[in-house]
């Protein structure tokens, strides 16, 4: 039993190193050049301790962090033994821990005085263009990472004696579409990464290193316990859920791709085990994932389905095994699989299935299926700006996402932006028509979309965006467009993504997922995110919070009465006597 001091140090020290990480990511958003980081908050920052395992992070994305840090601080290891003050490396290769090409992680290693490596601290963005062959940050269908063709920097050191490798920088101008906006981002993610490298040298210096060292481990030891007690109040039980990623214009691929998992809970051993190796083989595309981005969706799936309260780091993590199968599209990929799209999309729909499964455990466990995460409104843009001297742009808006997924608590949240996104900022519209020759003449929720519960799932949202100053190029994935998020425990499923796009003459022509085009002034593109699933029977959703969601403009009166079995009149007054009567036999 620890003694109140003991719990004191604990407490304070982690909320130093709390504070340590929160300046990292926050001087990686005031500082970044592109909008991904600056207005979206594409990014994450965390600590890793010297043997490699997850110790703080800031408010970051889930399938940055959860894992994936200390797969890439092994491999900087490994590749580079004798590690010094001032280096700093440069590391994006799918196949070494990383989570897809399209995240570029910073990593320095934190040495005291005597050369001993302390912490290795990490800084990850997402950027808007890091070479494609095509002028997008994701490429759903490309065959392998030849053709999807961005640089790959494996554990690449950028930096020694604190000062730029300029080879490597001199290569990333010479590829990357717009290079001085990555030149921004990668002076931001340094900057980041030596405001966490001096605080923690000052903690040492202040509390001793030893004692740094004590207070990880005991970090850890306290985060397993938490974990191991909320798994052991559970019931005993081997579970499974499977959903599907979308239909594909891939041959094999065009009823979509499978994806399921076993969930094997042992309470008396206080461990959650999840196996995923009975997935299909990597996919000729870009969806698959990478090991990073694979255990992160389990482990947010447990999350997710456990409650708040326990921290996600490396001593929580010894509860939970996780079975990945070599070259499988949800698993550890084989070179040269492409992982383009692997932060998102299957790691979303395995997200998913882990807490769908999770969900037969009892009412107070888990939740249902999140929506498709990249909508048509969050294309790669890219073009010419004539407001700007005609200069080129490239940039990742994040529009139009909803999705959130009903769950044991409560309502599918609106800004979800898919279950593995986390703290990403939806991207402000006025923000947006400033940066980019963009108009986004509409941007609100779609009616009767959501994934009808006892807690309901997010509705979709709506979204149109014309070109003002010359065409603009698009290039989307459009999750969720065949295969709705699901509902559990009675719940019922979201609605689909669709996309299309208005001519000017103001004729509508259907859009293709895993698509793009390119827009003329006077044509819009029209954009529907998917819904996210139910979580249990919409008859028991208590009648005023259905009232609400008619007022708020979520849910007509038709489906209120319909699916709901509420009564609500024309004045937005909720009929307690007329639903009482309507739910008695049922509902619609």
């Amino acid at each position: 039993m620890s003694t109140m001091n003991e719990q004191t140090r604990l407490a304070v020290i982690t909320n130093r190193m709390q504070g340590i990480v929160r300046a990292m990511a926050n001087t990686l958003f005031r500082t970044g050049r592109s909008g991904v980081l600056a207005t979206g908050k594409d990014f994450s920052a965390c600590i890793v301790t010297g043997d490699d395992q997850l110790l703080a992070a800031a408010e970051s994305l889930p399938i940055h962090i959860l894992a994936g840090p200390d797969l890439v601080a092994r491999h900087m290891r490994e590749h580079h033994p004798v590690l010094r003050a001032g280096d700093a490396f440069l590391h994006n290769s799918p196949y070494d821990g990383n989570s897809h090409a399209g995240d570029h992680c910073l990593l320095a290693p934190v040495v005291d005085d005597e050369g001993v490596h302390r912490f290795t601290v990490v800084v990850k963005a997402h950027l808007a263009d890091v070479g494609n062959s095509e002028p997008s940050t994701y490429m759903a269908l490309a065959r392998d990472v030849y053709e999807e063709g961005a640089l790959m920097f494996p554990s690449v050191q950028v930096q020694r004696d604190y000062e730029d490798v300029a080879d490597v920088i001199r290569m990333c101008e010479a590829r990357i579409r717009v290079p001085e906006m990555w030149r921004g981002d990668f002076l931001a993610m340094v900057g980041a990464a030596r405001v966490g490298e001096r605080e923690l040298l000052a903690l040492g210096a202040e509390l001793g290193w030893e004692a740094l060292a004590d207070y990880g481990e005991e970090w850890f030891d306290y985060s397993e316990r938490l974990m191991a007690a909320r798994v052991g109040s559970l019931p005993a039980r081997r579970v499974a859920a499977s959903t599907a990623y979308d239909a594909m214009p891939v041959p094999g691929l065009e009823d979509g791709v499978p994806i399921g998992v076993i969930v094997e809970v042992r309470p008396d051993e206080g461990v959650v085990e999840i196996d995923c190796t009975a997935n299909p083989d990597c996919v000729p595309c870009g969806i698959n994932l990478t090991e990073a981005t694979s255990r992160s969706a389990v482990l947010l799936g447990v999350f997710n389905s456990l409650g708040a309260g326990i921290p996600p780091n490396g001593g929580s993590f010894r509860r939970v095994r996780i079975k990945l199968g070599e070259n499988c599209v949800c698993g550890i990929p084989a070179h040269p699989a492409s992982c383009s799209t692997a932060t998102t999309g299957v790691a979303d729909r395995l997200a998913s299935a882990v807490q769908m499964a999770l969900s037969q455990l009892g009412d107070g466990v888990g939740m249902a299926e999140c929506g498709g995460t990249l909508p048509a409104a969050s294309s790669v843009v890219s073009g010419r700006d004539a407001r700007n001297g005609d200069a080129a742009f490239i940039n990742m808006l994040i529009l139009g996402v909803t999705g959130g997924p009903g769950h044991a608590w409560g309502d599918g949240w609106l800004l979800h932006t898919g279950g593995c996104a986390g703290m990403i900022l939806r991207d402000s519209t006025e923000m947006e028509e400033l940066l980019y020759p963009v108009r986004i003449e509409v941007d609100r929720i779609e009616p009767d979309t959501e994934g009808a519960g006892r807690h309901r799932g997010a509705p979709s949202c709506h979204v149109e965006l014309s070109p003002t100053h010359g065409p603009l190029e698009l290039r989307w994935v459009g999750e969720g467009s065949t295969h709705a998020a699901l509902g559990v425990r009675g719940g019922l499923e979201g609605a689909n993504a669709r996309q299309l796009k208005r001519r000017a003459d103001g004729s509508v022509d259907p859009l293709e997922p895993f698509a793009g085009t390119r827009l003329e002034p006077g044509e819009t593109l029209m954009s529907y995110s998917a819904g996210g699933g139910g979580f249990g029977p919409p008859l028991e959703r208590t009648p005023e919070r259905v009232a609400h969601d008619v007022v708020e403009g979520y849910v007509s009166l038709e489906r209120a009465a319909r699916s709901y079995g509420v009564v609500v009149t024309a004045a937005g007054a909720l009929d307690p006597a007329a639903t009482a009567a309507l739910r008695d036999c049922g509902g619609l």
